[in-house]
């Protein structure tokens, strides 16, 4: 088969993949992704509940502090939040700050601005 002809079916079997990939993400969309909405309260509790809190605290009282704070949450399934207030490793509202999710996903580091 000459080398154009081959070009020709690569390229048409490439337009037609792209035609159903197209088709298969839009009707994925409509049926599956179209209407659905966050459980906000629910968010928020797995938020609390993450283990991963516990690396803001990490800066401020020191990895072996943080880590045992971890631990004790991961076997009691208590939050981040109340082992480190329990154990009063920093003030209440220090604390706020510092586990705060939504600074988390901004640059730099709570307690050192």
């Amino acid at each position: 088969m000459p080398l154009v002809t081959q070009a020709k079916m690569l390229r048409v079997l490439q337009e037609r993949s792209f035609q159903r990939v197209a088709s298969v993400v839009k009707a994925f969309t409509e049926k599956c992704v179209m209407g659905i909405e966050a459980h906000r309260e629910r968010c928020e509790e797995m938020i609390e509940k993450s283990l991963a809190m516990v690396t803001a605290l990490a800066p401020v009282i020191g990895y072996d502090a943080a880590a045992k704070i971890a631990k004790e949450s991961y076997a009691t399934g208590k939050s981040v939040r109340e082992v480190a207030l329990a154990h009063k490793v920093l003030p209440p509202d220090q604390l706020a700050k510092i586990l705060d999710p939504w600074r988390m996903t901004e640059p730099g580091i709570p307690e050192k601005e």
